[in-house]
């Protein structure tokens, strides 16, 4: 590879960055005057060149976890991998192509206006056979009380039309634990928000950066992107650059704080006295402690299987090196059915093979956050800690534990109407972060209780919230904007600032509520329980790069097989 596409140097010289961001200078020039065809051109250019490398960014990812040949968990390394970056692609691309004809994206159903709030459907979307593919999952995001139906998209979306875009520079510090959030993140700030953008690499997936660089080689040549290697002192010479007019973290709310205020007795005075020793605007995705409740009621057998696989998967996904891995399962005391179904999640998580604990500090961590030291440190068990007292295990709520140990946090209740005000109570006081959150809902709750549900969805704290289904799905469906609840600061940073994906460039997004049944038919292929979800993945990228309704047949074949 070329110097001008990525740099594989650990040490950087001062004359190397500064001719990188001289070269993303130019790029500047380039978002500036670049017509809304030739940006279209770009995306589709892109979402060609991820549908090249697929199979050998796969490859990598599963080497790099080592994730054995046979594994279901292949899956995840293709839909958390190019499927999610091709969706981000496809999906701008249509959004910019109805701008071109029509002023501005075409959403996929009707717009609500209910409690001071515009609630905008963004899933399922009309490209890419959602209806088909996912039904009955659905979702909508909820805007600013401040955005009327006639302000609903972002200033973008009319400075794209019109050609009179600003555009600067930004630095992505990349995550190193899911392959599309570094892609997608860059994508968003180059294809979306308009910047040129020195792309960091994260030391722990660093190995994509030879498919990263093929992949989105469009943007690359056209000096709008540039991809570094390198550990903590690169990245900070590259966000303390003079060039660097903007910065995006995905990570640890420390690095984010060690990044904006220093370390030790400095950041300390500084926080106290309002003075950061970052001087730019920042944007970030900080992890969350991710809970789920069950809300009580009476559930079927099969109902509570399919909930118990749901939040197992969510578990396993990724060996659990996942911001939005659930945490902590809040249930009530009193609820007949709440051993059952833990008895069922414990099955489920004991039936399924442990993963190799790739990410620096999980034995440490693990040790910490279960109590017990394992002896087996590459190989770490799934842990559910039934029934734990936050008094002497604070860090359960308080802390993002980012390794395979889940808690349980039993409420006493008599009733689903004071169980779901606990919840809101727990969920928005007492638990850190404010990235996504789910409930299971009994089908009766849902139909009796509809005013009481939609107002603690008003009132939760969070960015994604799911009704029966994982958060992370909405992630990787790209329409829904995806962030932090609005309201944190870089003094109390919680969840992080701002949100990416975002393909339907919706102004001012608050929220996003994903909702889905207690069960899904045929089987979602990111259940850990799914008998091929390899070869169901593979079909459905394929269906993506290369759109035709006649792939449609064998994959629904081999989904009903799983």
């Amino acid at each position: 590879m070329s110097n001008r596409s990525s740099s594989r140097l650990t040490h950087l010289s001062d004359a190397a960055i500064d001719r990188l961001f001289e070269e993303l200078h130019s790029g500047v020039g380039f978002l500036r005057t670049t017509s809304l065809a030739q940006r279209i051109s770009l995306v589709d250019r892109c979402a060609d060149g991820v549908g090249v490398v697929a199979r050998q960014w796969v490859e990598a990812a599963c080497s790099a976890k080592r994730i054995p040949g046979d594994s279901p968990a292949r899956a995840e390394e293709i839909t958390a991998g190019p499927i999610a970056t091709l969706r981000f692609l496809r999906l701008l691309s249509q959004s910019l192509r109805d701008i071109a004809h029509q002023g501005s994206p075409r959403l996929p159903g009707k717009i609500k206006r209910q409690h001071g709030q515009c609630r905008v459907p963004i899933f399922p979307t009309k490209k890419l056979h959602d209806s088909l593919l996912f039904w009955p999952m659905k979702a909508e995001t909820w805007l600013d009380e401040s955005v009327t139906e006639q302000n609903i998209f972002s200033d973008i979306s009319e400075q794209f039309r019109t050609g009179t875009a600003e555009a600067s520079i930004a630095v992505v510090l990349g995550a190193g634990n899911v392959s599309s959030i570094a892609a997608t993140d860059m994508l968003s700030k180059i294809l979306i928000e308009n910047f040129s953008v020195a792309l960091k690499m994260n030391p722990v997936n660093d190995y994509l950066t030879p498919y990263f660089e093929t992949a989105f080689k469009p943007l690359i040549e056209a000096n709008v992107l540039r991809i570094i290697h390198g550990d903590g002192e690169v990245g900070e010479r590259l966000v303390s650059h003079p060039g660097a007019q903007s910065i995006h973290v995905t990570g640890s709310n420390h690095t984010h704080d060690c990044i904006v205020w220093g370390q030790g007795a400095e950041a300390t005075k500084r926080k106290q006295i309002h003075e950061p020793r970052l001087q730019k605007p920042i944007t970030s995705e900080l992890g969350n402690v991710s809970p789920w409740a069950i809300i009580p009621g009476r559930y079927s057998t099969a109902e509570l299987r399919a909930q118990a696989e749901t939040i197992a998967s969510s578990i396993v996904n990724n060996a659990s090196f996942n911001c939005i891995a659930t945490k902590l399962i809040v249930t009530c005391r009193q609820w007949p059915q709440r051993r059952k179904f833990l008895d069922l999640l414990d099955s489920i998580l004991a039936t399924t093979p442990p993963r190799y604990a790739y990410y620096p500090g999980a034995a440490d961590r693990f040790e910490r956050f279960s109590g017990t030291p394992h002896v087996n440190r590459e190989f770490l068990p799934w842990t559910l800690k039934r029934d734990i007292d936050p008094k002497l295990t604070p860090h359960l709520l308080g802390e993002e534990s980012f390794t395979c140990v889940c808690g349980e946090l039993a409420l006493t209740s008599d009733n689903e109407n004071d169980f779901l005000e606990q919840v809101l109570h727990v969920f928005n006081r007492d638990i850190w972060g404010t990235l996504a959150a789910s409930l299971t809902l009994p089908t009766a709750f849902h139909r009796k209780h509809s005013q009481l549900l939609d107002e603690t969805l008003r009132k939760l704290h969070y960015g994604t919230i799911g009704i029966n289904q994982w958060t992370a799905i909405s992630f990787a469906l790209m329409s829904p904007p995806w962030g932090g609840f609005p309201g944190s600061n870089l003094q109390n940073i919680q969840s992080g600032l701002g949100f990416v994906h975002n393909t339907y460039l919706l102004n001012q997004p608050t929220k996003t509520i994903l909702t889905a049944p207690l069960r899904m038919h045929p089987k979602p292929i990111w259940y850990s329980t799914h008998r091929q979800p390899e070869k169901v993945s593979w079909a459905l990228l394929d269906l993506y790069h290369q759109p035709s309704p006649q792939k449609l047949p064998r994959l629904f074949w081999r989904a009903a097989t799983g």
